[in-house]
């Protein structure tokens, strides 16, 4: 059984997907976030550090929509536009995931007009 999260503040999907599904009761996958600011419905940050903060707090109106916290991800993957930006996600990823760090991949791989994107696995509460 699943079911669809579309909690407000959060950008509405581009495509046929949603924000996050919530399945067997316990488990939520947010679907790749991006930096795009749901207050304006496009992407306003033009510094990578920006587009992280943006990113994450996208993630996070997801997680909490569903009534967990950032501590309660266990899985995190991120994609970069470029590796070069790997050390400074990981300043801001820092100030969102508290220790012990969820399991995380990061690649680079090609995006689509923006620096950054994450999709995430969360352990419901309860």
């Amino acid at each position: 059984m699943k079911k669809a999260l579309f909690p407000a503040g959060v950008p509405k999907p581009l495509g046929p997907y949603s924000p996050g599904v919530v399945a067997s009761g316990n488990l939520l996958f947010v679907a790749g976030q991006g930096p795009t600011d749901p207050a304006v419905g496009k992407i306003t940050a033009t510094t990578f550090a920006g587009q992280t903060e943006q990113t994450l707090k996208n993630v996070k109106a997801i997680v909490e929509g569903a009534g967990a916290q950032m501590s309660d991800v266990v899985r995190v993957g991120v994609f970069l536009s470029d590796m070069k930006y790997f050390a400074e996600m990981n300043e801001v990823y820092r100030r969102y995931f508290p220790e012990p760090y969820p399991a995380r991949t990061t690649i680079q791989t090609d995006l689509p007009g923006f620096m950054i994107e994450v999709d995430a696995v969360v352990a419901l509460p309860g």
